[in-house]
């Protein structure tokens, strides 16, 4: 007979004792527990001891994560942690060196459990911790010459014990004083500094500003691009993934008349080529962390131009139309005459027929073709750009274009705006960066104006491209759909260069394109005869058990879900998977990103199927209406799902990606008896749908229908050979 579910079998330690043999019954309080094991051991006050789990996390066993307990567990008889608290805040207050050190170590050890690191701040830890940096460490810097190891160690234990309470978020940011800002932003510009001590530092200043725009405002005042630059010089890829994110932090939360002055200091630092040189061309792979603050440092850097794309030209400004002068001039430079002669009617002929050779769409006054936002007038700065640093090309474009036939012109004017358009939503100009995301492209990092370099060789590719179609003007949206298709094939192979992009462009010519889409219609084929839909209406249910079954079959799998905060770098993980019945989702947390599936009975907690009342997504989640500055954005929203059970209660997800995303939500709705409505969905049932067609299908092909049947053949000598189809 199986044991009661309420019963546990462990075993718990104490130091210098055998371990003690157990069965804990969780029904009972876990003071009677405690005060049990003390008894067995003859060990007085039993209200000063805890349990704690005897693996690396040492977390406390509390009434609210008791039921993670699990058969086999080793757990240790301890110090309780409003104890343990209080003796490491007297020991880290000792005179004694080596006491305070192991002290601060433990304490930085200890932090990472919530339990006790609210009975640590509860004796207001937190500040005494700030008043050791502030004012502790100079009577530390004057043992450095003669203990500098163990001044680093110091500071470090001190550093990272404060990094791990404040993570929990129980403390609010706002309440550090100026003068722990200023020691703190002292250690990150020190020249040499133990890389501990730095790496905390630079945590530390992060958080501070993406949490408080008050802190922003105290660090932004402590701290230069210019002290930073130089820990992006060396060789420890942590440090330099640390001091990008706390330059991030900085471009994110500056107000937005501050960020082209940021922008123009950190091209005047030289903060793209120190990357490029220092992290995206070292020899060590970039990892994912690294990946993500590039990524995020170049939609931040993209999103500058989002104040060009959104200004309107004002058609009555002399000096915007200037520009559009210029651009004239420079194409036509041998045909401008002076203002002087001939008459006004003269000059505005002239200019209307050069405006139309230029492919504006308004040839009177082409001001009106950059009213439109967006690209407004980004779109000018990019054709003025072209103009000026690829003169050669763009006197070209507009001069093959003005000599051909009206139809068969390519219109530079409106193919620039358009571009532009285009260009700015491939690269999602104006979005804020996604927290998941590691998409950057390094060919961006090699050039100080990569966005004008990025419009030039997609320009002249568009230019190439119409040529190559034969295009006239009814055919201008079909160019610009095949113009966009080559780009976003040639972004997808990340090039190193921009001198690479354009390689990749040149061999994706109109041809390759039509070869491409050819072969990939071969695979999405669709029948449009009759008895060929019916066939298809018969093979579609079927289908979609199949794909509802590999729905359920990956839930049973499991996914590891990320918890978001706002240090990323303190990943926190959990997993849930269903039960193999189809009666209960097991969760719980997850030390680190697990490799391969998560047992079940490892997971504390647990969800009956039949107690979920619904499943909603984005907006409508609980954790999505937090208020946050990476948490509202577009692909965050994109991947959050929440399951509602029992009197309003949530469990919340944010996916690991699109992918994952859809496989949980078909699944969810399919234990609901809801129908699976993802895009995966469509896309499995439609390359599943026209395999089995095709499957189905195959012996007919090319296979003459005789008018009479065959002659029925001999029976075989045994039927080994026969498959069960069904």
């Amino acid at each position: 007979m199986p044991p009661p579910a309420d019963i546990v079998k462990v075993a718990i330690e104490w130091p210098g004792a055998f371990p003690k043999l157990m069965e804990i019954d969780q029904k009972k309080p876990l003071s009677a527990i405690i005060k049990e094991v003390c008894d067995g051991w003859n060990l007085p006050n039993p209200e000063t001891f805890s349990l704690q789990n005897a693996d690396s996390t040492n977390f406390y066993i509390t009434e609210k994560n008791r039921n993670n307990i699990k058969n086999g567990s080793i757990l240790r008889l301890t110090t309780s942690a409003a104890q343990m608290a209080q003796q490491l805040h007297e020991r880290i207050q000792s005179s004694s060196m080596d006491m305070k050190l192991d002290a601060l170590k433990d304490l930085a050890n200890s932090s990472r459990d919530i339990t006790f690191a609210q009975e640590f701040i509860n004796l207001d830890g937190i500040s005494l911790l700030t008043q050791m940096v502030e004012s502790g460490t100079e009577r530390y810097q004057k043992l450095q010459k003669i203990m500098k190891p163990c001044f680093g160690d110091l500071l470090s234990f001190t550093l990272t014990a404060f990094v791990e309470l404040m993570d929990h978020g129980i403390v609010s940011w706002d309440t550090f004083s100026v003068a722990f800002i200023k020691k703190i932003a002292s250690y990150v510009c020190k020249s040499a500094m133990d890389t501990a001590v730095l790496q905390r530092s630079l945590a530390i200043l992060e958080s501070m500003v993406l949490n408080s725009q008050d802190l922003y405002q105290k660090v932004a005042q402590e701290i230069t691009i210019g002290q930073l630059i130089p820990h992006l010089q060396g060789t420890d890829q942590d440090i330099q993934t640390y001091t990008i994110a706390v330059i991030n932090a900085l471009f994110l939360k500056a107000p937005e008349e501050k960020r082209q002055e940021m922008a123009h200091i950190l091209a005047q630092k030289q903060l793209r080529s120190i990357i490029l040189s220092n992290v995206i061309r070292s020899n060590k792979p970039i990892n994912d962390e690294m990946a993500h603050q590039l990524y995020v440092l170049q939609v931040l850097t993209f999103n500058l131009l989002e104040d060009r794309m959104m200004t309107k030209m004002d058609p009555q400004d002399q000096a915007q139309r200037d520009i559009i002068f210029e651009l004239r001039r420079i194409a036509f430079d041998v045909e401008c005459e002076s203002n002087n002669s001939g008459s006004i009617e003269k000059r505005k002929s002239m200019y209307t027929r050069d405006y139309k050779k230029l492919g504006f769409i308004n040839h009177v006054n082409p001001a009106v073709d950059f009213t439109q936002i967006p690209p407004g007038m980004l779109a000018l700065d990019n054709m003025l750009y072209f103009a000026r640093h690829h003169q050669d090309a763009y006197i070209r474009i507009v001069l093959e274009n003005s000599s051909r036939e009206d139809k068969h012109e390519c219109p530079f004017g409106r193919s620039s705006i358009e571009l532009t358009k285009m260009l700015c939503e491939i690269l999602k100009v104006g979005e804020l960066p996604s927290e998941n995301c590691h998409d950057f492209h390094p060919m961006f990092f090699t050039h100080d104006r990569s966005f004008e370099e990025f419009f030039c060789h997609c320009i002249q590719l568009l230019n190439k491209t119409w040529k190559e179609m034969r295009a006239t003007s009814e055919d201008f949206n079909k160019v610009m759909q095949v113009v966009k298709e080559q780009i976003t094939r040639a972004l997808t192979v990340k090039p190193n260069s921009l001198d690479q992009f354009k390689s990749r462009l040149q061999n994706l010519s109109y041809t390759e394109i039509l070869k491409l889409r050819q072969s990939e219609r071969m695979n999405q084929e669709d029948f449009q005869s009759r008895p060929i839909l019916e066939l298809r209406e018969k093979i579609q249910p079927e289908i979609m058990e199949l794909i509802k079954q590999q729905r359920l079959n990956r839930l049973c799998e499991g996914t590891c879900f990320r918890k978001i905060s706002s240090r990323r770098r303190q990943d926190k993980f959990w997993y849930c998977r269903l039960s193999p019945n189809h009666k209960v989702l097991h969760y719980g947390d997850l030390e680190e990103s697990p490799q391969g599936e998560v047992p079940h009975d490892s997971l504390q907690d647990k969800l009956p199927v039949a107690d979920i009342k619904a499943v909603v997504t984005g907006k409508d989640c609980p954790h999505m209406k937090e208020k946050g500055a990476l948490k509202q954005n577009k692909e965050v929203l994109e991947l959050a799902f929440s399951v509602l059970y029992e009197s309003d209660e949530y469990l919340n997800f944010i996916a690991p990606d699109k992918h994952e995303y859809c496989v949980w939500t078909d699944g969810l709705n399919a234990l609901l008896g809801k129908e699976m409505t993802s895009e995966f969905t469509r896309s499995d049932m439609d390359t599943l749908l026209n395999m089995e067609m095709k499957l189905r299908l195959l012996d007919l092909e090319n296979i003459q229908i005789p008018e009479v049947p065959p002659p029925i053949p001999k029976e075989p000598s045994n039927y080994d050979f026969v498959y069960d189809c069904n």
